[in-house]
């Protein structure tokens, strides 16, 4: 990985994970913030691509100065433009709820095995995948039950990726950058060839290695170090500080 320093090429979009990558300890500091700001205002496109849920989202794509965001992994993504919010979802209502469903059990079975770990507290607001909560809001487990807890996801068929404070778990062939290719394809007309060349991606965990894997221009902010041991394919560049503060390096170097 690259010095954030030596990166200097040219890019339309910013794609951003949100949750230790723009902020620190759950909050958005006011020099990340302002870096939004500051990348929008220059013309580039920032979109959001969280695990955070559908209520969440409906927010920051009104309120933020973003382009979009791709939400619950790569489950939907929304545009608010020209005053109307656009939703796009990877599956249609009635397999939403099929899906909700069987994920219902599973959330019984995880908390039954894994003592420790709950539902994370956004759970009301997500339509498409499971939360269950590391150390958000409960004391950090051990690797090894975050590892126990992927395990009953997958023993149900269903895919499961670990961010920095929770599992999501799904069921769908989707991920952040499938829903993050379409998205682009729709709504700006850029094919997922020419994406890898005007668009980078910021983040810090093991749910973000298919961006870092995809975009030759991807970027991580410093508390990545934490999970370095788990992803094989790493960011191109990586920032002196961690977070908020993090990106703040990412965004002066792509405004230079």
């Amino acid at each position: 990985m690259k010095n954030i320093s030596e990166f200097s090429d040219s890019l339309r979009f910013l794609l951003t994970d949100i949750d230790d990558t723009l902020t620190d300890d759950g909050h958005l500091g006011p020099e990340a913030y302002e870096a939004l700001w500051k990348l929008s205002r220059s013309g580039l496109h920032v979109i959001p691509v969280t695990g955070r849920p559908a209520g969440w989202c409906e927010m920051i794509a009104r309120v933020w100065p973003v382009s979009g965001i791709i939400g619950e992994n790569g489950g939907f993504y929304f545009r608010y433009h020209n005053k109307k919010m656009h939703r796009h979802f990877f599956f249609d209502e009635k397999m939403q709820k099929e899906n909700r469903t069987k994920l219902q059990q599973i959330e019984k079975e995880i908390l039954h095995k894994v003592p420790g770990c709950d539902l994370a507290s956004d759970q009301f607001c997500r339509l498409m995948d499971l939360a269950i909560d590391f150390c958000e809001d409960v004391p950090a487990l051990p690797r090894s039950e975050v590892q126990k807890i992927v395990s009953i996801f997958e023993s149900h068929g269903a895919q499961a990726k670990v961010s920095s404070i929770h599992v999501n778990g799904w069921f769908g062939s989707y991920d952040k950058l499938t829903m993050s290719l379409r998205f682009l394809e729709k709504e700006f007309g850029v094919s997922a060839d020419e994406a890898k060349k005007v668009c980078g991606f910021s983040g810090d965990s093991p749910n973000d290695e298919p961006m870092f894997r995809y975009f030759p221009h991807s970027f991580a902010v410093a508390n990545i170090q934490n999970f370095i041991d788990q992803i094989k394919d790493k960011p191109a560049y990586i920032t002196q500080q961690r977070g908020g503060l993090g990106f703040t390096e990412i965004a002066a170097a792509i405004l230079k």
